[in-house]
């Protein structure tokens, strides 16, 4: 099992950033590939980014590379999402998952086991 803790969203005007933190335990994060997914209202939920923990790869959705980063932080097993430009249409519930390394590149939500809680990120236009 993984347990994931998000924290760090909240209301931000078009323009500005937002840091997201998933907090992760009990597994050996070196074997897993830390997911952020968002899901807007009446959307489905789209894949934004990923994380594999043991080489530090990242990758992105089209729709926010340049904008958002993902970095970690050993010490306190924790994953972060940096949120710049932010635009209205990036207003969502943003989650981070957690899948086996060998899942890096899929972009399928079903593909991650384990979940946080949901954050919310609200951009008003």
């Amino acid at each position: 099992q993984v347990q994931l803790v998000e924290s760090g969203g909240g209301l931000v005007q078009a323009g500005g950033s937002l840091r997201l933190s998933c907090a992760a335990s009990g597994r050996t994060l070196s074997n897993y590939v830390m997911g952020w997914f968002r899901q807007a209202p009446g959307k489905e939920r789209e894949f934004v980014g990923a994380f594999r923990w043991n080489d530090g790869s990242t990758s992105y959705s089209d729709s926010v590379k340049g904008r958002f980063t993902i970095s970690r932080d050993n010490a306190k097993n924790t994953v972060y999402l940096q949120l710049n430009s932010l635009k209205p249409e990036d207003t969502a519930v943003y989650y981070c998952a957690a899948a086996l390394a060998h899942w890096f590149g899929v972009t399928e939500w079903s593909r991650y086991p384990y979940w946080g809680q949901g954050t919310q990120v609200t951009v008003p236009s």
